[in-house]
């Protein structure tokens, strides 16, 4: 058992978690509640997976672990899960019926393997990603992809991951980089609701607006900023930062159920 972390999960959070990790708990030489701690520890901090602390497990299990739940998709049915959780407990149905999406550029370190790219506009080299949430600012999707990628083609990985998932889905909300009647095209075809831009009053620059609705995935990005590991692009691929992510939103919203 390591010390007491304040990123460590509390038992309540712990049971919510072995319900979809180990349904039928058995012996372990280390505990997968240990597994988690060290990972959310390592999301928290930004540490190395070789510098977390010696009475965590040891690293290349710890690492074996992230790999084999990012392949198999665990970490998303996470956030799935603690999604429908916490909406239910706020007096919401399960299923959202409106989305709003966003994305935001991060640089990435030297150590990354080829998918990144520079982001023009906002002179970014590295990565993007995409998050589409509902209007509690829950995350009901995440994509990682390179910075120079346009969102309007972008938005295509994190939408198509909502495909079939949200029967209550009516409208997505974005803003004027999402435009263009391709997306909305694939979004009514793939989605079955509609995609709607909302852009900013034409006002002066040096004026801070407050958007209706989009200030909600924002905020959520401001929530992620709290997680050191994805400030920055530390992964080599892609997909194990889109599971980061992932990782971040799942302590975020363990937190808000455990208040």
């Amino acid at each position: 058992m390591n010390s007491g972390y304040p990123t460590n999960l509390t038992d309540n959070q712990w049971q919510i978690l072995q319900k979809i990790l180990e349904p039928t708990p058995r012996k372990r030489k280390y505990s997968l509640r240990d597994i988690v701690d060290c990972i959310l520890y390592i999301n928290k901090t930004g540490c190395q997976w070789r510098m977390t602390p010696k009475d965590f497990p040891p690293y290349n299990l710890v690492f074996y672990y992230f790999t084999k739940w990012k392949r198999e998709g665990v970490f998303e049915d996470i956030m799935d899960t603690l999604r429908e959780k916490l909406r239910v407990s706020l007096g919401r149905d399960e299923s959202p019926s409106l989305g709003i999406i966003d994305s935001r550029s991060a640089k990435t370190t030297q150590h990354v393997d080829k998918e990144r790219g520079v982001d023009g506009n906002k002179k970014v080299k590295g990565r993007k990603n995409q998050v589409v949430v509902d209007t509690l600012g829950l995350p009901m999707a995440v994509s990682v992809h390179e910075a120079n990628i346009h969102d309007s083609k972008g938005a295509e990985s994190a939408l198509s991951k909502i495909a079939y998932k949200f029967p209550r889905l009516k409208k997505i909300i974005a803003d004027g980089g999402y435009r263009g009647d391709e997306l909305k095209e694939k979004v009514r075809r793939t989605l079955g609701c509609k995609l709607e831009i909302v852009l900013r009053p034409d006002e002066s620059p040096k004026k801070f607006n407050v958007i209706p609705l989009r200030w909600i995935v924002e905020r959520s990005f401001a929530w992620l900023y709290n997680f050191r590991r994805i400030a920055l692009y530390y992964e080599f691929y892609s997909d194990s930062s889109e599971a980061m992510i992932q990782i971040a939103f799942a302590k975020i919203m363990l937190n808000k159920l455990s208040n």
